[in-house]
């Protein structure tokens, strides 16, 4: 964070300090005690459940020099009304300091983790770049986000999530992007918000948030995001596979399930070949092209940095190559889009390695009245797509639409525990996929039928 001193804190977020000199700080800004550092600051976060004043005697002992807190505690504090408002005020005057600083922020009902990497990776190369943790979208990580900057970071790159209308808003007071990307509007939180129109509304709060000079970068995947700056006096970049896209991709072919391709921008074409798995992955990379061009990257570069580009965010797309067995673990997150793509990755793979292809899907959340039908209409892609088994893993409505045939065997399993059993049945060649969205907890279904499976061949050695 950059240098303030204790009183200016104080009066930015609105507290009242108490035990503390007015001394200098500039430490990191953490909400976990056990996150701090020497120097840091701590904001004790009250929950439902926990209330995170309870544990400032952990954050001096550990090093910090400053507790922002809803009450007063036994060490230099400062005490605020509410600590999440608190750490948005400080973060936006953060913000505000940092003239300089180039924000990129980016929403869209997938891809934003990925797209936010890539973006980051390309920035690193020309200049000092922070970027959103794991997915800290909310206004709780996002600040955390801005926060990181110092007078030496040239750019700061931060998704931005959203709950309900006016969440995104709410960010881009925060944050006071410069620019602002739109993935795609899909169906993920279709439960909380009730149509796809209200979600495009709440993702069209980053555009128009946008100063007179600020940029907005459309994807042109949905019926809605193409259109959100059309009465807007803002510059607009497009993005897709489309031949009247400012940022296109054009002779698009798949080698080993990733995607090869030639960039077009309005300076050039070049040829790009991702790290990334599947060809969704292709607008993922041209929103991060568009975001490029526009900070005037060159070309080379921004094409350099998409084929050398490693995602490491945890369980999307992770490839496990293991002794005669693909496993893909993507069991961070799922909604109808992205669970189509990763059946479409686990069929090419299946169609390069000649084995079987496995499809463990749990349930995906937050679909609401359309959940039961949504999934359906996933088990019948698997079957189109020549999935040979189908394994719902407490998720029976994927085979809602299903009969009894010889192109799909579909499995119901109750339990990770049941499902886990399945992996006896592997061959080598086989390609497996397991996909849920997060409060499943598949990521220890993935892990283990890796176990397994490598158990399986020691006993064989």
């Amino acid at each position: 964070m950059i240098a303030m001193m204790a009183s200016e804190l104080a009066k930015v977020i609105d507290g009242v300090m108490h035990d503390s000199n007015d001394v200098s700080v500039s430490g990191s800004v953490v909400i976990d005690s056990r996150d701090v550092t020497v120097g840091g600051i701590f904001f004790a976060i009250k929950g439902e459940k926990l209330d995170g004043a309870d544990y400032s005697d952990d954050a001096y002992k550990r090093g910090a020099v400053l507790v922002i807190a809803q009450r007063q505690v036994s060490g230099p504090c400062i005490v605020v009304e509410d600590v999440v408002v608190s750490l948005g005020k400080l973060a936006r005057h953060v913000r505000e300091e940092l003239v300089n600083l180039e924000v990129i922020a980016i929403t869209g009902s997938q891809g934003k983790t990925t797209t936010k990497d890539l973006i980051s990776w390309i920035t690193s190369l020309v200049g000092k770049t922070v970027a959103t943790f794991a997915s800290y979208n909310n206004e709780i990580g996002l600040p955390l986000t801005i926060l990181n900057c110092t007078q030496e970071t040239k750019y700061c790159v931060v998704e931005m999530g959203a709950r309900r209308s006016g969440d995104i808003a709410l960010l881009c007071e925060i944050a006071q992007p410069n620019y602002g990307v739109v993935l795609k509007v899909g169906s993920a939180h279709i439960g909380e918000f009730g149509s796809q129109e209200i979600i495009a509304r709440t993702k069209a709060e980053l555009v128009t948030s946008l100063k007179g000079d600020g940029v907005a970068i459309l994807g042109s995947y949905d019926e809605f995001t193409p259109h959100m700056a059309d009465d807007l006096s803002i510059k607009k970049i497009t993005f897709g596979e489309g031949p009247n896209e400012d940022v296109r991709a054009t002779d698009i072919e798949i080698r080993e399930g990733r995607a090869h391709f030639d960039l077009v921008t309005p300076v050039g074409r070049a040829a790009v070949g991702l790290r990334l798995i599947g060809e969704h992955q292709v607008s993922n990379a041209l929103a991060a092209a568009a975001v490029a061009t526009a900070l005037g990257i060159s070309l080379d570069t921004i094409a350099g940095g998409l084929s050398t580009a490693e995602v490491h965010s945890k369980w999307r797309m992770e490839l496990h190559e293991l002794p005669g067995l693909l496993l893909i673990n993507d069991a961070y997150n799922a909604n109808t889009e992205s669970t189509a793509a990763a059946l479409r990755v686990l069929a090419l793979f299946a169609q390069e390695r000649g084995g079987l292809s496995w499809a463990f899907l749990g349930k995906m959340h937050e679909l609401g009245e359309s959940s039961a039908q949504e999934h359906a209409k996933i088990g019948t892609l698997a079957e189109s797509m020549g999935i040979d088994h189908l394994v719902c893993v407490s998720a029976p409505e994927y085979a809602l639409a299903l009969s009894d045939s010889d192109d799909i065997r579909v499995h119901l399993c109750t339990s990770i525990s049941e499902a886990e059993l399945f992996a006896e049945h592997f061959s080598p060649g086989d390609s497996v996929l397991v996909k849920a969205s997060r409060a499943e907890k598949l990521e220890l279904l993935a892990e283990s039928l890796i176990s397994t499976w490598n158990s399986k061949l020691g006993e064989q050695e």
